[in-house]
């Protein structure tokens, strides 16, 4: 178990500290809860990021939010989602009386430059981790839905929405069909 001060803590702390949105804050989140103090499984947190991308809202807020009500309930998902914003919301309003220092100031505008190639970084990681948790059951649909998402949304206009839909919707004919046990 873990106190709703350490959720706060922990969860203020990642979105406070990492750059990139949700997708560079989510691994974080995944590390912090399923890989060094394993409150969270793998395919939970699986979950929770599939949840949190299937929803409005940003990312990052959405994974917290979840994560929190995961650990602790409603208080936790409330907790998470505080963290999660308030951040940012300090950070940008400390830029916004301090925005002409911060736009003239070369080593500002080089470690901003410097931090999207880790985000880069960040983001492949985070891919082939999710792949590879993805494709332990299952391997050879997880792959084909993969494969065959990333081809649609790359060559087509089609909303990633519809294609998160239809691949949910594939998953839910496949297993009920199959009789396959989807976990």
């Amino acid at each position: 178990m873990i106190s709703l001060r350490q959720l706060f803590k922990t969860l203020f702390k990642i979105n406070l500290i990492t750059f990139g949105g949700g997708y560079t804050i989510t691994p974080v989140i995944k590390q912090a809860f399923c890989d060094k103090v394993c409150l969270i499984s793998d395919s939970d947190m699986l979950d929770i990021m599939a949840l949190a991308q299937s929803g409005p809202g940003a990312l990052s807020v959405n994974t917290s939010l979840l994560t929190g009500y995961k650990l602790a309930g409603r208080k936790g998902a409330l907790i998470g989602a505080i963290a999660s914003f308030l951040p940012p919301l300090i950070i940008i309003s400390i830029v916004y009386f301090f925005y002409e220092q911060f736009a003239q100031n070369y080593w500002i505008r080089a470690a901003l430059r410097g931090m999207s190639g880790v985000i880069s970084a960040v983001l492949l990681v985070t891919t082939v981790d999710l792949a590879r948790s993805a494709l332990k059951k299952h391997a050879f649909f997880s792959f084909l839905m993969m494969t065959g998402s990333f081809i649609v949304g790359y060559f087509t206009s089609i909303n990633v929405g519809f294609i998160i839909l239809s691949l949910a919707l594939i998953g839910l004919v496949v297993f009920s069909i199959d009789g396959m046990d989807p976990k």
